[in-house]
């Protein structure tokens, strides 16, 4: 999820469970500043959370790893 820094300051609360599901990225004049991450969210999850408006409905992580890994395995 991306917020802005106002944003985030004046919400902080707001946002606590969210970074229970996801990594927020505060950005300041539209560039990312910093991250705000749970350590048990891996990086496709973060990704996701960041892409969600943009990846297909059925976005699956599982079918996006054996699609990679049958590439993989073509080569």
């Amino acid at each position: 999820m991306l917020v802005t820094d106002v944003e985030f300051k004046a919400n902080f609360e707001k946002y606590i469970p969210i970074i229970v599901k996801e990594n927020i990225f505060i950005t300041q004049n539209g560039k990312t500043i910093a991250k705000v991450s749970n350590p048990h969210i891996s990086a496709v999850e973060s990704i996701s959370g960041i892409l969600s408006d943009l990846l297909p409905e059925n976005f699956d992580r599982k079918n996006l790893r054996e699609e990679r890994i049958s590439k993989y395995s073509e080569n």
